[in-house]
């Protein structure tokens, strides 16, 4: 065999191997639990906004109606609690993480009950009160899922997990997007027109669809349990919980920490913002739910899986700071395609195209941004630095964005979209100065994690 064929095929091989990660069964229990996540986001956000326009609610209330989402960025304040707090009974029987992944699961389930039972149109504050409970539920299952994931592996198969996470994870924004939107369409009675109980029955489905993160929770066995200091009085317990956590965080970085706390902050910023108008803008500009669910099932899972697995090899392969470059750009730029779309009509092959590109880039980015994510955890508080970070992440964003409606109604589609990449252009110096922090830095923290493990 002539030696360039065989750099090849070694080459070739050495990419299947990695791929072969992927069917190891931490990946894959990270698959079902990564739906189980995802399912809700939407359910309380981009799908109800398309549920509540759809009901006649304008577009400026909408916008402010996702504060909601606010709580995921303050889950930060009970995540001590989900790492060292136990529950009556259920920790007893299934540990400290599944037991809270149980426990964020039943709220999740109570709170989309509560809304299938409810009619935007006469009691928006119940409406209301149910999504709080929805996205408290599913905070609590973040902080401990988390956690589990970063306790499942060693730190050269994060970027495999958060691949996998991210699949799932994505996979069910389809279904709790494209899915419900396809679910009601398949049960109203009039012709186009608003049907409440359509929309009733999809999220009845949707509260039965937190049964697959419930079934992988009762299936997966608990992950070895961090040995904790001992404590013996409650003020030393609150200094371990609530101090701890965070000063071990700023004394490892240092002045660094800054930096690294403004890129995540902001790392998303294009995507949330944007996303929050997105349904609303299917729905003005005539798309039917039969329309965008097809598109999202079909052309968005496929770039989904695609790109949440490119995503993960190629942080794997290149590393974690060049992948996050690049996906904050394919996310900008994918902005300016829905810019593009909302001068184009009622355009369905342009919005196969836009919301293809729109699940790639995101795919890409999210991914590399888990792992990034993951690589700054210390493992002995895993489920607060995580939960630290992970509500940094959307608290500038989701603020930012309950103004997207009143910015729309000012200004129209297009120059929403547009100032949505915009903003998006101070992440890319971020993660410039970050990349010079990266060689000294992340080496401390990998020899630090293995001295732990």
């Amino acid at each position: 065999m002539p030696c360039s064929a065989f750099v090849v095929l070694s080459g070739v091989r050495s990419w299947l191997k990695d791929f072969q990660v992927y069917l190891e069964w931490p990946c894959l229990r990270m698959l079902f639990l990564g739906f189980s996540a995802g399912l809700p986001l939407l359910l309380i956000l981009g799908t109800l906004s398309f549920w509540l326009r759809e009901a006649g609610i304008d577009r400026s209330t909408i916008g402010y109606l996702t504060w909601v989402g606010l709580i995921y960025a303050f889950k930060w304040v009970w995540a001590p609690l989900v790492d060292r707090l136990p529950i009556p009974i259920l920790t007893k029987v299934f540990g400290r993480r599944r037991s809270w992944l149980l426990f964020g699961q039943i709220l999740i389930v109570l709170g989309l009950l509560g809304m299938a039972g409810v009619d935007p149109k006469v009691a928006l504050n119940q409406i209301v009160w149910c999504a709080l409970l929805v996205a408290f539920g599913s905070a609590t299952q973040d902080i401990a899922l988390d956690a589990f994931r970063i306790e499942s592996a060693d730190s050269d198969r994060q970027a495999a997990l958060s691949a996998t996470y991210q699949t799932g994870y994505r996979l069910a924004l389809i279904w709790s997007g494209a899915g419900v939107l396809w679910l009601a369409a398949r049960v109203e009675t009039g012709s186009g027109s608003y049907d409440v109980d359509a929309w009733h029955f999809a999220y009845f489905c949707m509260a039965a669809s937190i049964g697959i993160g419930v079934m992988t929770t009762l299936l997966s066995k608990e992950p070895v349990r961090v040995q904790l200091a001992k404590v013996r009085n409650a003020k030393e317990w609150l200094h371990q919980t609530l101090v701890e956590p965070f000063a071990e965080f700023i004394c490892r970085y240092g002045w660094h920490a800054v930096i690294i706390l403004c890129l995540i902050a902001i790392y998303r910023i294009s995507d949330v913002v944007m996303g929050i108008m997105a349904n609303p803008f299917y729905v003005d500009m005539g798309y039917t739910k039969d329309e965008v669910a097809a598109v999202s099932k079909v052309f968005g899972v496929i770039m989904t899986l695609v790109g949440a697995f490119v995503g993960g090899v190629l942080t794997m392969r290149f590393g974690v700071m060049r992948i996050l470059f690049l996906g904050a750009i394919l996310s900008a730029l994918s902005n300016v395609l829905f810019a593009w779309l909302a001068t184009q009509g009622h355009d369905l092959h342009g919005l196969i195209w836009v919301i293809s590109a729109d699940n790639l880039s995101s795919g890409i980015a999210s991914a590399a941004f888990i792992a990034f994510l993951s690589s700054l955890t210390n493992i002995r508080y895993s489920a607060t630095q995580y939960a630290l970070f992970s509500s940094m992440m959307l608290l500038l964003p989701k603020w930012l964005a309950g103004f997207s409606g009143a910015f729309v109604d000012a200004f129209g589609y297009q120059a929403f979209f547009y100032g949505t990449a915009i903003i998006g252009a101070p992440v890319l110096v971020l993660i410039w100065l970050a990349i010079r922090l990266h060689v000294v830095e992340f080496k401390k923290h990998d020899a630090q994690v293995a001295h732990q493990q």
